[in-house]
């Protein structure tokens, strides 16, 4: 039995908005993320699903989207609040203070290039191994791995300058 496009998508649309937002960083630039390559999958899907695994044909699609997309400096133009999954956090004694160390993650995040920032969120959030996200980005292996240490110490650059 061949999947559909529309089981595929009821039952991954869920997952593929979760990780838009943590690529983007907004909720509603992630559910326009999404929709646009959905859009894509929908008119491709004989493609999509004669893939492997079609769940992550189209997590690459979504990156090159996000990679892509507008080709300019869209998210530097973006407040990031967002909070990807309000209902699964715990609720913190300090909400201000909780909400400026999220403010302050999203600004390090915002300020990483597109693809580090990708790299990053398809290691630590969606927890896939090194092989699978050179596959997604279409890059080396090695490459995945440099772009998430480069990462890793822009980052913490980051925190020993902050007060």
């Amino acid at each position: 039995m061949t999947l559909t496009y529309e089981e595929f998508a009821d039952v991954q649309l869920g997952n593929m908005l979760r990780y838009a937002v943590m690529l983007c960083g907004d909720p509603h630039l992630a559910q326009d993320l999404v929709q646009e390559t959905m859009v894509r999958v929908q008119l491709n899907w004989r493609k999509v699903v004669r893939a492997d695994a079609p769940e992550r044909y189209v997590r690459r699609m979504i990156t090159n989207q996000y990679l892509d997309w507008r080709r300019g400096s869209w998210l530097r133009r973006v407040l990031l609040r967002a909070e990807p999954d309000e209902a699964a956090r715990v609720v913190p004694v300090d909400h201000a203070q909780a909400t400026a160390d999220r403010d302050q993650i999203w600004s390090w995040l915002a300020r990483l290039p597109k693809a580090q920032r990708a790299a990053l969120v398809l290691r630590y959030y969606e927890d896939l191994p090194d092989a699978e996200i050179a596959e997604i980005l279409g890059c080396a292996v090695g490459t995945v791995r440099s772009s998430i240490s480069r990462a890793l110490a822009t980052l913490r650059a980051e925190l020993v300058e902050t007060p």
